[in-house]
């Protein structure tokens, strides 16, 4: 039986999504805890791959077991043995023609900026702080040049291992609320810390530093070495992948 599964997670204190021998992973400890609940070694393949201090609201993962156990069974005996800042949401049995990874149509991102001038006590986990109020209205003026297919290497790690720099970015929207800055973007992938590099240069805009066109001439120009820096990991999101209506995934994973 494949089955696939969603997962909120806090990244703080993780290596990343994946499995490394020498440091804290979520891909290691939610394999383990699916092992205590199938009684055989489990594999999980994700939807993205997040990187070390990334939030996700919905990663969804699927793997291949002969166990039977309720989806009700996968939820809570999981989540017996997986820590607090981990958490298996639903389970939900697929077709074995379903792939988290492959799968995918789109992926949806968002990024917490909070914009005021003391730094947060509460919510220092899963904001990145900027002291300098923003100009919301300049950067999603500016946000819209990424929308559509382009090249983003300018968005894009030296160390990332991406067959191609082609993507769809179907949709940006920058929005305010109350001391609250959030840049949400989906796309049909994303390329390594391409997210945290578009904010990073999206900053020097909201803080009048750079003019709304630069983001655009970043995007053509093509040139990571002189975009903005990368954002701090704190304050990204991974909400959740989307799948075609034919999975029958909750209604927050699908097109």
């Amino acid at each position: 039986m494949r089955l696939a599964l969603g997962i909120e997670y806090d990244g703080t204190d993780f290596c990343g999504w994946q499995r490394l021998s020498h440091e804290r992973s979520i891909q290691a400890e939610v394999e383990a805890a699916l092992a205590f609940v199938a009684a055989h070694p489990i594999d999980v393949t994700c939807a993205g791959r997040t990187d070390a201090g990334v939030h996700a609201r919905c990663q969804v993962v699927h793997f291949d077991s002969d166990a039977t156990r309720s989806e009700r069974a996968w939820v809570l005996g999981a989540n017996s043995r997986l820590a607090r800042d981990v958490a298996v949401l639903w389970a939900r049995p697929v077709a074995g023609g379903f792939h988290a990874r492959f799968g995918a149509r789109a992926r949806r991102y968002r990024y917490t900026i909070l914009n005021r001038p003391v730094r947060a006590a509460l919510a220092a986990r899963f904001v990145t702080w900027e002291r300098v109020p923003l100009d919301v209205e300049a950067m999603q003026r500016a946000a819209q040049a990424l929308v559509g297919e382009h090249d983003f290497s300018a968005f894009r790690t030296v160390a990332c291992q991406a067959n191609s720099p082609m993507r769809n970015v179907h949709a940006i929207g920058v929005e305010r609320s109350g001391d609250e800055v959030a840049i949400e973007i989906q796309a049909n992938a994303f390329l390594h810390h391409m997210v945290r590099n578009i904010v990073g240069s999206l900053l020097p805009i909201g803080r009048g530093e750079r003019a709304e066109a630069w983001l655009g001439e970043l995007l053509r120009g093509r040139d990571r070495r002189v975009a903005g820096p990368t954002a701090p990991a704190s304050g990204l999101t991974f909400l959740a992948p989307r799948y075609p209506a034919e999975w029958n995934l909750p209604p927050e994973v699908t097109l």
